[in-house]
């Protein structure tokens, strides 16, 4: 397993570059530039087609710098200054462990200074620019795709706060012991908590700004898929602990010319650092697993991906305002719901039955789906 991008580079071209990147947080970069590409695409295969509309948008023109603006430029470049200079000067301590080294009070005093100067430099220049100017109000048209860059802010912030809350509302004692590290840590995130707060935030945000709900969701739906997929492939190649329930079965004949790992694989180097010490390892990841285990984040990185494939082809052939978003929870609901029967998790009783909170709320995803497939598809949902 790979904790950093140079532990990964390392093994597959001998390159020795020490990076502050870990695997996870790297995967899950590309997994919002994923979702980001084809929502963008779909916003604008839909405004071509009519289906959503532009709007237009009153800007101010010279307007004068406010007190605000000096303070906010100034605070913010401070800290980037306080940060930037001390990764500088201890690049070996940001390399370690970037997120505790970022949110921690350790930074550069002079940094500091020299950005806020900067900061107040920029804005200073900005307020000569416009001096003596009469302001103008100027109407712009704004398409829909412009929102994407917002959209992704808003998404990615309330999401991961949405999976760090429901990874800990799962695994409270885990949180109980480390409280600051499981917050901080990449590692240790619910998708679906994920998903839930960050759908309600997105749509309340284009709502707002005149994109129709169904046309919204439906544009997001491929998109979705591709970031879960590639997400996956980040906890696979980490090993942040989304692994499966012990295999050790026989690798079945029709798997005979697959490697053994993608049948049962015992995640050494894993970055959460569980299971037993591997003889001669030294350094901050050196565990492997006591029995192999199914490798679900595997599993599910190929499933949705091909499932990706499949809405993508897919999209434009459902005319009916929601119908592929439908098909996108039903799809991601029955995907879920059958590797959580490998899959290790917390789990409750229900009518004196285990179940986990991922089969909790993928079930009423499938139900969720079927619902909003069935209304779209008899003309009973409103665009607007």
């Amino acid at each position: 397993m790979y904790a950093t991008i140079s532990d990964l580079l390392l093994d597959l071209f001998g390159l020795n570059i020490p990076l502050p990147i870990q695997t996870f947080g790297f995967f899950l970069g590309l997994s919002f530039f994923g979702a980001f590409w084809a929502t963008q695409s779909e916003l604008k295969r839909k405004e071509t087609n009519g289906l959503i509309n532009t709007t237009l948008k009153s800007i101010k023109i010279n307007e004068p710098i406010s007190p605000v603006d000096y303070i906010t430029t100034t605070v913010i470049s401070a800290f980037i200054g306080f940060k930037l200079f001390e990764m500088i000067l201890d690049y070996d301590a940001l390399v370690q462990n970037p997120q505790l080294f970022l949110l921690s009070a350790k930074g550069s005093w002079f940094g500091a200074i020299a950005g806020g100067a900067y900061g107040y430099y920029t804005k200073h220049k900005e307020s000569e620019k416009v001096k003596g100017k009469t302001i103008e109000i100027k109407t712009e048209v704004h398409h829909p795709y412009q929102h994407m860059a917002n959209i992704l802010v808003i998404a990615g912030a309330v999401g991961i706060l949405g999976a760090k809350i429901f990874h800990n509302l799962e695994n409270l004692d885990e949180f109980s012991r480390d409280p600051w590290g499981s917050l901080i840590s990449f590692s240790g995130l619910t998708f679906y908590g994920g998903l839930i707060m960050a759908a309600i935030a997105v749509l309340i945000y284009t709502t707002k700004n005149n994109i129709p709900p169904l046309h919204m969701v439906d544009a997001a739906a491929p998109g979705l898929m591709l970031a879960y997929g590639i997400g996956r492939l980040g906890c696979q190649l980490s090993g942040d602990g989304d692994w499966g329930i012990d295999n050790l079965a026989q690798k079945p004949n029709w798997m005979s010319g697959l490697p053994d790992w993608m049948w049962s694989f015992r995640y050494p180097h894993n970055v959460i650092n569980e299971g037993i010490p591997i003889d001669g390892c030294l350094g901050n990841h050196c565990s492997i697993l006591p029995n192999p285990v199914f490798p679900t984040p595997f599993y599910e990185a190929v499933v949705c991906i091909l499932l990706f494939i499949a809405l993508w082809q897919m999209r434009k052939h459902f005319a009916s305002p929601g119908f592929l978003f439908g098909f996108y929870l039903l799809l991601n609901g029955l995907e879920r719901f059958i590797v959580e029967k490998i899959r290790i998790n917390t789990t409750y009783k229900l009518f004196n039955h285990a179940i986990t909170q991922a089969e909790l709320i993928s079930s009423g995803l499938i139900l969720l789906g079927i619902i909003l497939m069935y209304l779209s598809k008899s003309g009973k949902l409103k665009v607007k």
